[in-house]
Parts: C-alpha cells; sequence; structure tokens
C-alpha cells in the first residue's frame, strides 16, 4: 500500500489545495487538529509581515465524514486572507490587471531565474508565486495527518532549531515525547535558552541589516520498528526518501543522518553501532550514530536527521541582478519577505518526514482500516522481539 499527496496553488491566489490518496479508513481526524500544526508552522521570531495577514485554517473538502476518514482522497483546502488584495493580477480569467510592475529582476538564490528560464515566463511572478515557501502551508496539513496517523503506534516526530546563523545551541536532553512541548515555548525553537536570546539578537542584527539568515533543525523520529524501507532497490531505501522529502522543503540544501558529516572523519571502529539484544526488548543498538536507518532500512533506533536550511534569498538589502528584457545590470526585486524562517522550516521538516515514514510503515503493515493495521502491527512487534 502507497499513499500520496498533489498540492496546487499559488503565493497569492486564492488558497492552496492539497489531496490526499491511500490513506486507510476509520483514522480519526478534524480540522483542529490540522490547525494545530499550521498555527505552529506560522510562528517564529524573525517572521514577515505577512504572518500578521494570514491565521491558516483549514477546510475538509472530502474523505472525511463525522470525524473519521473514509478510505477515500482526502482533500484540504487553505484560503489565502491576502488575495483580496491581489485579486485584479492574480485572478484566473482572461484579461486580468497587469500588476503595474512585473518582475524582470530575478532574485539570487531563487526560482526566479532558473524557472523563467525553463517555462518562457516574461514576467517572473508566473514563477515565485509556485516557488514560494507559501506552498508548504498545504504540506503541513497533510503532514499533520500523517502524524496522527503514525501516533496511533507510538511513533512521534518530533523536532527543534539546533543553530541559527552563527549562533548555536548546546545539547539539551529532554525527556521522549517532550521536544516538541519545549521548543514551540521558544519563539525560536531552540531547547537551549542562553542560545536562544543569542539567536534573536542575531535576527534583530540581520533586520537592521536588510538581510536574511538561514540555520540547523533536527528532526527525530521515535518509536519507528525496524523493518521500514528495504535495501534491495535504490528508490525503496528509507533514508533516500527522507533526503528527497526533506530536500524538496523551499531552501533545504544539507541532509545528515545521525553523526553523518562526523563520521566521515573517523576510523570504521568509532563510528559503526555496536549490536546488543535483550530478551525484553529484541536486538538494539549500543548507540544510534547512523540515526536510526542501516542499509535503507530502519533498525529500530531513532531516526535522527539535521536539516539545512540556506538563508531566504528575497533580501531588503537586494544584491546584484539583470533586468531580463533590458539586459542591464540592476539590483534584484524585493518581495515582502521574512528575515528568518527556520523555527517553521522544522515545522515543515516534521510534516514531510512525518509523511514518509507513514508511508513507508503502511507499506510494511498494509491494511485498509485501522483496527486492521493495528493488528498487523501487533504481529509484526511479535515477530522482532522472537526472532
Amino acid at each position: 500500500m502507497s499513499i500520496r499527496f498533489l498540492t496546487a496553488g499559488e503565493s497569492h491566489g486564492k488558497g492552496l489545495v492539497v489531496i490526499l490518496e491511500g490513506f486507510p479508513a476509520q483514522l480519526p481526524i478534524t480540522a483542529e487538529e490540522i490547525n494545530f500544526d499550521l498555527a505552529r508552522r506560522q510562528l517564529g521570531y524573525g517572521r514577515g509581515g505577512r504572518m500578521q495577514i494570514e491565521k491558516d485554517q483549514v477546510e475538509i473538502l472530502s474523505g472525511v465524514r463525522k470525524g473519521l476518514t473514509l478510505g477515500s482522497p482526502i482533500s484540504l483546502f487553505v484560503k489565502n486572507k491576502d488575495y483580496e488584495n491581489w485579486e485584479k493580477i492574480m485572478t484566473p480569467d482572461p484579461g486580468g490587471e497587469s500588476s503595474g510592475n512585473p518582475l524582470k529582476r530575478p532574485r539570487p538564490g531563487h526560482a526566479d531565474l532558473p524557472g523563467g528560464l525553463k517555462y518562457n515566463q516574461r514576467d517572473l511572478r508566473n514563477i515565485l508565486e509556485r516557488a514560494s515557501a507559501r506552498e508548504t502551508t498545504v504540506r503541513v496539513a497533510a503532514g499533520a495527518v500523517a502524524k496522527k496517523f503514525l501516533r496511533s503506534f507510538n511513533i512521534l516526530v518530533q523536532s527543534y532549531v539546533k543553530q541559527l546563523g552563527p549562533i548555536g545551541s548546546k545539547q539539551i536532553h529532554v525527556k521522549n515525547g517532550k521536544i516538541n512541548i519545549y521548543a514551540d515555548k521558544s519563539p525560536v525553537r531552540m531547547l537551549d535558552k542562553v542560545a536562544e536570546q543569542k539567536a534573536m539578537k542575531f535576527i534583530d542584527s540581520a533586520k537592521i541589516k536588510g538581510d536574511t539568515l538561514g540555520g540547523i533543525f533536527e528532526v527525530r523520529v521515535t518509536g519507528v520498528p525496524a523493518g521500514l524501507g528495504s535495501h534491495v532497490q535504490w528508490d525503496r531505501k528509507l533514508d533516500g526518501r527522507l533526503a528527497q522529502s526533506l530536500l524538496s522543503v523551499q531552501a533545504v540544501k544539507g541532509i545528515e543522518f545521525g553523526d553523518g558529516f562526523k563520521n566521515a572523519t573517523k576510523y570504521g571502529s568509532e563510528v559503526h553501532d555496536e549490536i546488543g539484544y535483550k530478551k525484553s526488548k529484541g536486538f538494539n543498538h549500543l548507540t544510534n550514530r547512523a540515526g536510526g536507518i542501516e542499509g535503507g532500512i530502519s533498525n529500530g533506533e531513532d531516526i535522527v536527521l539535521n536539516v539545512a536550511k540556506k538563508p531566504i534569498s528575497t533580501l531588503k538589502k537586494p544584491l546584484r541582478s539583470v533586468d531580463i528584457e533590458t539586459k542591464k545590470n540592476l539590483k534584484a526585486a524585493y518581495e515582502r519577505s521574512d528575515v528568518c524562517a527556520v523555527p517553521a522550516a522544522s515545522v515543515i521538516g516534521e510534516a514531510v518526514v512525518g509523511w514518509v515514514i507513514a508511508d513507508a510503515f503502511l507499506e510494511k503493515m498494509g491494511g485498509d482500516f485501522m483496527d486492521e493495521i493495528i493488528t498487523r502491527h501487533k504481529l509484526y512487534i511479535k515477530h522482532l522481539l522472537a526472532y
């Protein structure tokens, strides 16, 4: 069994839509549960003015009846409240009003130029509207459904910010299942309160300079059984699928599993996780430097991903660019933007990771309704303990 989703919509269009296909029947889900994650995505110190305009709320259009999924496609809609200010510009009807100032100066680091070249667009707004990270709103909505499904099997997907610009946080140990509770209380989703204050000051400094900041966040998945994914084909490897999903998030430029980059500098004897056995738990690993995946298959330990997000490419003090019509050297265009969106990106990371884990879980367990899947999961856990 496989699940998939498809999104549609532009940043300043009427709204955003996502269709989820393949989810089992009888999963309890409500708009309020999805809205909880949508609100988390909009928080974070350094966000721009649009977060004051949009208070994202999902409307469930199909696939759910009386709070339970039907097994049919689920469609979710999030209205863009700012559309009323853009309706004449973004109307799908012929003869709509010109923006008056079509985007001709592509922004370095954005999809503007390569998208314009690929699709032969002379107004680069036709690229930026879809390339915008606003699209992740409905990916977070889809991920909220996936994470609700996983919680039925005590699988939790959590995240926090490890570094913001040059400000890194100390490793803070938090009880299992409490990471999001603590991270969501922080304006920058950091667990280290000292680093949190330094990061906020650095964001203030970047804002004054008209600049932007990136950072690193961690996504951690607990409760994943061994055996998700496969070694037999490249596109079935769980780490490959997770990397693709995260790299598809706007501005994400690097993925590390466990201690991946640090491990590259060490001897093998210092890297590989030794194996142990306890009758009550079955096989386990004495460390988790691999980040919970070996040979493309989950090994029963926490799945740990470190994700690097580059600074936002829209700068209040723009970099050099070239007008696509006149070919003159000019400053790049400026659109209303955030200074820092790393805290929001960590919530988006949860969503896309949760979706892949849910897909791999259903692939392994099978089943079309929740009780059937729960029974198969229990049998599989018995197999792992008896192996």
